[in-house]
């Protein structure tokens, strides 16, 4: 079993909760799964009441624990393992998911509610700007039993929107959910207006060849994170595929700011895709 979902585990509420949606798309996508658990400065006493000569043993014992709660829960042959690694945590986590080779990272996040004890959450969006990886982001409390249905996709005029494609169009394939491509207009200029109906006009013929259940709406929008979180709340949506709008050439560790606002805003799991240097469909 060669597919691996990677999920960065600190043991609080919100990183667990992270593992069921992986354990689900895990589940669909035949794939195994690898929790990590960076030993590092940050981590939460409210999490670990034990002395620091103790500590590894804790995080083993709690790991071993998971195992066996998720492992039958995956597809035959998959398997569910993890990784105790010392480190910053954004730089082990992202490691570790190019070590063995993953195609999917899962992670908690706070958001900006400024509730930063537990590491996962106050390094999601460090390990979303680094990651080269698709990352699912997952705000604290989200139900984590719900399978993907509805999936929103928002396209603009930029070239990289459609580069989410491929990844979005997989895990709708897996749950046979519906994708909602979203024609976001913020200019009233008809040639970029005309590029993003282009867009998703390409869009259309990839998800058709694919056999990908999709629909097309067009919005105009002010603010395009307020425009794309409202209609998929209005639609129940299940997950926001975005791209990082994170120049692969640049050394920063910051999103760009619609992504950011998704990514810490969001009630509903966020899919982040980098932005690659190479053709949009890969």
């Amino acid at each position: 079993m060669s597919k691996k979902i990677v999920v960065g585990v600190d043991f609080s509420d919100c990183s667990l909760n992270a593992l069921e949606h992986a354990v689900i798309i895990a589940r669909k996508a035949k794939s195994g799964i690898t929790m990590v658990w960076a030993n590092h400065l940050d981590y939460s006493k409210e999490i670990f009441s034990v002395e620091p000569d103790n500590l590894r043993a804790e995080v083993q014992s709690r790991f071993d624990v998971l195992v066996k709660k998720y492992s039958p829960q995956l597809a035959t042959g998959a398997e569910i393992d993890y990784r105790m690694e010392k480190g910053k945590v954004y730089k082990v986590i992202c490691h570790v998911a190019k070590e063995v080779d993953a195609f999917l990272l899962v992670v908690g996040t706070h958001g900006s509610s400024g509730f930063e004890e537990f590491w996962i959450g106050s390094n999601a969006n460090r390990i979303v700007s680094v990651s080269k990886l698709p990352i699912i982001t997952i705000r604290a409390g989200v139900d984590s039993n719900k399978n993907l249905k509805t999936i929103v996709m928002p396209l603009d005029s930029t070239k990289i929107t459609r580069q989410k494609l491929p990844i979005t169009a997989l895990l709708a394939k897996y749950f046979d959910a519906e994708i909602h491509i979203l024609g976001v207009y913020t200019s009233t200029v008809d040639n970029i207006r005309y590029r993003i109906k282009n867009y998703v006009s390409q869009s259309e013929i990839y998800l058709k060849e694919n056999g990908i259940r999709y629909r097309v709406v067009y919005l105009d929008a002010g603010n395009i994170t307020d425009t794309v979180l409202d209609y998929a709340k209005k639609v129940n949506a299940n997950l926001i595929s975005i791209m990082t709008e994170q120049e692969t050439t640049t050394a920063n560790l910051w999103l760009g700011p619609y992504a950011a606002q998704m990514v810490n805003h969001s009630p509903i799991p966020v899919l982040s895709v980098h932005i690659k240097s190479s053709g949009y469909l890969v």
